[in-house]
């Protein structure tokens, strides 16, 4: 029957993403390294699901660029280069760059602080930042990437364009797969973790915009920084 078959549909579709969600935090919590192969079937056997779901989302983190096809053989995660890293802190500095520029013209996303769903969005913003922080200076990697990824999705929300929060993300949920790999070989991450979240924010809402690229300039130089020291060793 028509709503049977669409009610399964939904079904497996809700749970590819979520075994593609939970793969995904595996890499990002370093529980998956870089170059670890697996077969569909361990990753099936290892939720207690199908083989469908778990192929489709292997299929999908690789389009992400975070795991590779291993011809018929299986999946692995992928390990990304210091270069690869460097085109990454590239492609976000581009992508800020322009953000900045459309708040220079006239963009409304960080200007319209009167309107009550604008100013919720943005405490909600900095209240991301202010945890990220918190996990920054505490060492704790984990807690960072999801509060960091969380900030940077609602914040680049506020200019409304759905097109530019995916790319980001995905941008940065392979930035921080790529630094993982490194960061990992630290006991103490303490005093190494970028933490100025909310700094960049009360920039923005002051619209000094030199300032927010000065930070942002600062994070990028530090970021490429650590990865570079870290993978010489």
């Amino acid at each position: 029957m028509p709503g049977s078959s669409g009610t399964g549909a939904v079904t497996r579709s809700t749970l590819r993403q979520q075994i593609a969600d939970a793969l995904r935090d595996e890499v990002l919590a370093g529980r998956l390294q870089a170059g670890q192969a697996f077969t569909v079937k361990e990753i099936a056997d290892q939720y207690g699901v199908s083989a469908t779901p778990v192929r489709e989302a292997l299929v999908d983190l690789s389009a992400q660029g975070l795991l590779e096809a291993d011809q018929h053989r299986g999946f692995r995660v992928h390990a990304y280069s210091v270069a690869d890293h460097r085109g990454m802190v590239e492609a976000r500095s581009l992508i800020t760059d322009g953000m900045f520029l459309a708040l220079e013209d006239g963009h409304p996303g960080l200007h319209d602080l009167d309107d009550p769903r604008t100013a919720a969005a943005v405490a909600g913003v900095r209240r991301r930042g202010e945890e990220a922080q918190r996990a920054a200076s505490a060492g704790d990697l984990t807690v960072l990437i999801g509060y960091d990824l969380r900030f940077w999705r609602e914040l680049s929300a506020l200019f409304g364009n759905p097109y530019l929060v995916d790319f980001l993300h995905r941008l940065r949920v392979q930035s921080w797969v790529c630094t993982v790999q490194h960061l990992r070989r630290l006991t103490d991450l303490r005093g190494h973790l970028w933490a100025g979240h909310t700094e960049l924010v009360d920039a923005l809402l002051a619209k000094d915009i030199p300032a927010a690229r000065s930070i942002l300039t600062a994070y990028h130089a530090h970021s490429a920084e650590l990865v570079e020291r870290l993978a010489a060793g």
